[in-house]
């Protein structure tokens, strides 16, 4: 259950980068593309409404930055002031260590029940009520978003949903922490493939790049060497 959790985390923060960037780059191309006098493309692309992409783009960063700090408790990339903290030894350090992921635990857990209070009643309620045929009662409606003319309460949702799962990611840690002793880190200096202390010369560094090219290109023995007979002399020296 754990794996397919973060697999979909991870699914949903690629595919939100993905289909923001497509956008932005849509947006950007058209919007230089109508500056040019090019006779029929200029007109079509006049007639193109892509006023909408600014606001699409607003929504799927907030989205993606809620997901991305729960990521962030999972992988341990959140910065840290923890200088005193690793001055303590053993009992006193998991004290700390502990007492600030709670702090976690208790601010996400917070922020998320508010948020989805503030979902429920911002429309969410309203369209819930009536999906169902039931009396809405006080329950309103809700306002829209000024161009796509979405219902606020789904671009709001990204408030709960990503509270709660950062909430989780937080008693993940905790309960890790808590038997092996070890918190998540991200060296952000690590290279893959890269031993811990070593050095690497520009040559071998675009040795191992072009290895790594030949293993992606799905290339067998023979045809690397037909197509790299010069490294092969150079492992002979």
């Amino acid at each position: 259950m754990g794996k397919i959790i973060d697999r979909l985390e991870e699914f949903i923060i690629g595919s939100l980068m993905a289909v923001a960037t497509v956008v932005i780059f849509i947006s950007v191309v058209h919007r230089y593309g109508t500056g040019f006098a090019i006779p029929g493309v200029q007109d079509w692309l006049l007639s193109l409404n892509m006023g909408w992409a600014q606001e699409f783009c607003i929504i799927l960063f907030v989205w993606m930055a809620k997901f991305g700090a729960a990521y962030g408790v999972r992988t341990g990339i959140h910065v840290g002031v923890d200088l005193l903290i690793n001055k303590l030894q053993n009992k006193p350090r998991a004290f700390m260590v502990q007492l600030g992921l709670l702090c976690g635990v208790l601010f996400t857990g917070v922020i998320g029940v508010f948020g989805a209070a503030f979902v429920w009643e911002n429309g969410m309620a309203y369209e819930t009520l009536t999906l169902f045929g039931m009396e809405t009662g006080e329950h309103f409606e809700g306002p829209t978003t000024p161009d796509l003319e979405w219902p606020t309460w789904i671009v709001y949702s990204a408030v709960p949903l990503g509270s709660f799962l950062m909430c989780f990611r937080f008693i993940q840690v905790m309960i890790k922490f808590a038997r092996t002793g070890e918190l998540p880190t991200h060296d952000h200096g690590h290279v893959e493939g890269l031993e811990e202390g070593e050095v690497l010369q520009v040559g071998e560094a675009i040795e191992i790049a072009e290895q790594r090219e030949h293993a992606h290109a799905g290339l067998s023995d023979r045809e690397w060497e037909k197509k790299h007979p010069a490294d092969d002399k150079k492992e002979e020296k």
